[in-house]
């Protein structure tokens, strides 16, 4: 699957959406408890800290986390 890199400028209503960590965990195919341990230890994608309780996720932010992984070797750092 071919996830194109988000413009950098200028708001769009479905990347700037802000969805759920359930919602964000499933687009990147890990768990919550993952997302909640790279928020606390870091190395994980932009969130939005809405409350002290609530946490949320902006679909371009995921996508340009995801981007930042990319690999081209398994002996690539």
């Amino acid at each position: 699957m071919d996830i194109p890199l988000p413009p950098k400028t200028g708001f769009d209503p479905e990347l700037d959406r802000l969805i759920d960590e359930r919602q964000a965990a499933s687009f990147l195919g890990y768990t919550v408890r993952a997302l909640q341990n790279w928020r606390i230890r870091g190395g994980g994608p932009l969130f939005v800290k809405v409350s002290s309780r609530s946490v949320r996720y902006r679909m371009r932010d995921l996508i340009e986390w995801t981007h930042s992984h990319l690999q081209t070797s398994t002996s690539s750092k």
